[in-house]
Formats: C-alpha cells, structure tokens, sequence
C-alpha cells in the first residue's frame, strides 16, 4: 500500500503530502483545487508521461515521491519502498527507487506490479491482452494453476533446447558455412609458420637495420679506440712491468693483473668484430623481414595480440570444428527431446484451453451482472479463449480477448476498440469486483469512475469499491455521497490564495466533517436536511 505521496510544483500544487491509508480512501474537495493533480501525479510516478507545461509557474522542476509499504518486498530491508521522479524544465527525468537510479521505462516496468490507474484515459491494463490472460487464469483456481506451471517448464526447456539446436548448426547450410570460415582461419594461421617469439627477434633486427650507419660508426670507432689506444698500450705497460717483477711481488701482481686486461679488451675486439658484420643486410633479408612483420601483425588484429594468443586460438578453432562435425548425433537426441516437449505441451495445452473455456464462460457471467447493477444494463462482456494450433505460447496455446457490446442489436467488438472512458472505469471496477480474491495488485486508483451515474448505479459503485477495498488499498477521486459515504478515509482538498499565488492543501477529516461534507456534495448546501441526509448515508456504510 501507498503509506506517503509527496508532490511539489506539480500546477497548482507547490508542495503537498498525503498519509494515505489500507482500506478505501476517497477525495473529494471543490471544482479545480487540484484534484485531477493528484491522480496525474500517481501517473508520473508510476513512469508516465509528463508535460512541461505542469511544472508550477516560476519554478525549474517538479517533484513526486511516495513512499509505499509492502511485507517482505525481496529488495527492501524495512519493508518499505521509496520511489521517485524529479522532472526539469530542460525535460530531464532523475528517477530512484531506494535510493538507486533508474530509467523512466525500469520505473514504468517496476510500478506496473504495485499500482493500478483506472480514469477517463488510464485502464491500459484492460487493454493489454496479456492482461485478460491473467485476468482469467487467476479467476480459474488451482487446476489451471497447476497444469500452467507444468506446460511453462516444459516451454522453458523447449525454448532452450531450440536455441541449442541453432546454435549447434542444425541446419545444414549453416553448418558447412561455419565449418568453412573456421577452416579458413586455420589454414591462414598454418600457412604462416609461426614460431613463439619470432616477433620479438624479427622487430630486434628490423632496429638494427634501421640504425645500422649509426651502429657500425659507433663500433668503429669503438674498436679504433681499443685496438690504438687501448691494447697497444697495455702491452707495452706490462713489458715494461716484467722487468720488474722479480724485484718486488706487487710488481708481478699488477703485471698479472694487466695481463687479464689485455686478453678482456681483445676478446671484446673480436666480439665488436662480429658485431660489425651482422649489421650487414642485403636487400632481400631486409624485405623479408618487413614481409614477415606486416604477415604477423595483420594475424594479431584478427586472432589475438601474441603469436602464444594467435596459436591458441588456432587450436580452438581446431576443436570447435571436429565439435561441429561431430553435432549431428547430438543434435538429433535434441530433436528426439524437442518432438516429445512439444507432444507433451500439446497435451497440457489442451487440458488449459479446456479449464479457460469453461471458466471465461463463467467470469464472462458474473462480470455481466456486475455490471446490470452498475447500470450496465445493455452491455454484455464475452471472453474469447482462441486456441492457436501451430505456436508455442509461453502459458499455453490460448489467446484470450475480452469483446463488449454495449448495446442491444450492436455487434461485440475488441473491448478496447469501443469503451469509453467512464465506462471503462465501470468494467474494470466489475472485473475487480469478481477478481478481488485472486487479483494481486496492491493499490488500485479510481478518478471519474462515477461520471455519469446516480442513484442505484451510485450504491452499487460504492458498494464495489467497499467491497474490494478488503483485499486492495483503494484511492478514489470522487463527487458522488454515496462513495464519500462508503470511504475508510476521507480527504478533503481545497485551494487557496496567498501572496497572488493559488496553491493546492489536503486534509484528512474528522468524522463530523465527514458528514458536512457529504452533505456538500450531495446538494452543494449545508444545512439540516442535508446534514440528516449525509448521517443516514453515513450509517449505512457503517452498518
């Protein structure tokens, strides 16, 4: 249920909030003091539509919040849900639903298990054929229920064994197709001859090549200076240190260690030697290796960014393709299982078509005398269960389509082609009537639902909403006494002036002025006679 709705610059409203309660909470007040807002304000919370033009004058954006109490909610931790839309003038939507943001269509999505809105333009669900399937099914007990859950286990298993089987390649165009991009794939990486890190070394010697002049000038001079200043000198420092060597030890030791020197610096003499002459390359080697880099990367942007990734992925493609050559005894098992889920369907499918047919036979009647007593008299509901003989639906193989004639002579048409409005309002409060048992939308919110009617009709609307107000929280905007009678919870909503700007409040009323108000209503004067009026209208809702 709606524990709390708050509203700000929404209108006329500048900033508002209602502690609505279980049970049926009727609003009522004077000719344009906002009601109508209220109702559009459970509309934009609930992810509809929203006009600029309803941000209040002067201000930049509008804001609707409510907060909604529901036991044991799986994503709330006190059971409470708090939600809300904050709407600007530049038309962007911040909505939340406990704290975290969510688009307009995730609100929309969300809402549409909480709350319903029934007025002139707001009975979507009883246009929604999947509506009337689960209008139906919930009207039809525990058999059904029973034989829908069994047929939506064996549709779930249909419905993955059939994308198994596309994915599987069971048709055999579409196989050959596949196994030959992979072929493809794997003879090109074949064909290539990939050795682990050759990449490495081909691009160490592709910066050789391209810094060759620089290198070989480098090592020249390097070995220039070794050979001339370096060796030639050392060898003349340890002749010269020999003939000394036998006077004192230390002079042997630096003679020995001079040595050792001299052997290093024409060791690496050589080595820059050989240096010189691998940074040498002819034409043919130089083009090879540009070729073989180009061949690699152009491999990498296609199977992965090391030639280690390229062949794995080529031992992959390899499996996969005896997998796909290997899939027609697995995927016929899939099409053994596939034939006995849809046998098996077909049986529950027409054990659920047959239960539907009886029973849309069933709440057709008791909807039509809901409706007689709402003044209904010439309208006549016909629930049609067609059977659809070659799909698989995801509840069985029904369509279900509420069709209304609304009078004698006329043809019955789609429900949603003919109704208008009010009278929309009307089926759908006879609809809940009969479904209050099973029907589990928590909050169910009437606007103009008494357009038209008086008298008996008025006693019976009332007597409805009363009646459903048991198992739903009921919100009602109406003008009848009758209903304001019946309520749980009066709200009384008024306008006012103040600073040269009108502004919406609402007030809960005390049970005396409850009876003043119903007597408002009822003749728009208070007096004796209506105060009188309105106690007995009072007294028998209490009775």
């Amino acid at each position: 249920m709606i524990s709390t709705l708050h509203i700000k610059n929404i209108g006329i409203i500048e900033d508002l909030s209602i502690d609505l309660n279980n049970g049926l909470n009727v609003l009522t007040g004077e000719t344009g003091a906002g009601k109508t807002l209220i109702i559009d304000s459970l509309q934009i919370i609930s992810g509809g539509r929203f006009s600029k033009e309803m941000i209040r004058k002067g201000e930049t954006n509008s804001f609707v919040e409510l907060c909604m109490y529901e036991p044991d909610y799986e994503n709330s931790e006190d059971d409470n849900i708090i939600v809300s839309r904050e709407i600007n003038l530049n038309g962007k939507n911040l909505c939340k639903i406990n704290g975290r943001m969510v688009t307009v269509n995730e609100l929309k999505e969300f809402m549409k298990k909480f709350i319903e809105i029934h007025g002139q333009n707001d009975n979507q669900n009883l246009l929604d054929n999947k509506k009337h399937l689960e209008y139906l099914d919930g009207f039809s007990g525990e058999e059904l229920s029973i034989l829908t859950n069994k047929y939506k286990q064996l549709y779930n298993e249909y419905i993955e064994i059939k994308s198994k089987l596309k994915a599987n390649f069971g048709n055999e165009k579409e196989k050959q197709r596949k196994i030959d991009l992979l072929q493809y794939q794997v003879n090109e990486i074949e064909e290539a001859k990939l050795n682990l890190n050759e990449d490495e070394n081909l691009e160490e010697k592709r910066k050789i090549i391209l810094n060759s002049e620089k290198i070989n000038d480098s090592l020249v001079q390097t070995n220039n200076l070794i050979s001339e200043s370096g060796i030639d000198s050392i060898s003349m420092a340890i002749r010269l240190l020999e003939k000394i060597e036998d006077i004192d030890k230390k002079y042997k030791n630096v003679a020995s260690s001079l040595k050792s020197t001299y052997y290093e610096l024409q060791e690496i003499s050589r080595d820059i030697g050989t240096y010189k002459e691998e940074i040498f390359f002819n034409d043919e080697e130089r083009n090879y290796i540009e070729e073989r880099l180009d061949l690699i990367h152009s491999l990498k942007r296609k199977y992965g960014n090391t030639i280690e990734e390229i062949l794995k992925y080529k031992k992959d493609v390899e499996e996969e393709i005896e997998k796909i050559q290997n899939l027609e005894e697995y995927n016929n098992k899939l099409k053994e299982r596939k034939q006995k889920l849809e046998d098996q369907m077909n049986s529950f499918a027409k054990k659920i078509h047959e239960i539907r047919m009886i029973f849309s036979k069933k709440l057709s009647e008791d909807i039509n005398v809901e409706l007689e007593e709402l003044e209904m008299k010439n309208a006549e509901i016909n629930i049609r269960v067609d059977y659809i003989d070659n799909e698989f639906l995801k509840d069985g193989k029904d369509i279900v389509t509420f069709y209304i004639k609304t009078n004698i002579g006329e043809n019955e048409k789609e429900l949603s082609k003919i109704a208008s409005g009010g009278e929309m309002s009307r089926i759908m409060l006879a609809i809940k009537k009969v479904l209050a048992e099973t029907d589990k939308m928590p909050v169910l919110v009437f606007d103009e639902i008494d357009t038209g009617i008086s008298g008996k009709a008025a006693n019976s609307v009332a007597s409805k909403l009363k009646s459903i107000s048991k198992k739903h929280q009921i919100i009602c905007i109406s003008h009848l006494p009758n209903i304001a009678a019946a309520a749980d919870y009066n709200y009384f909503i008024s306008k006012n002036i103040k600073q040269e700007r009108t502004k919406t409040q609402i007030r809960l009323l005390k049970e005396t002025e409850v009876i003043e108000e119903i007597a408002r209503i009822s003749s728009g004067e208070i007096n004796e006679i209506t105060l009188k009026y309105a106690a007995e209208l009072r007294n028998k809702k209490a009775s």
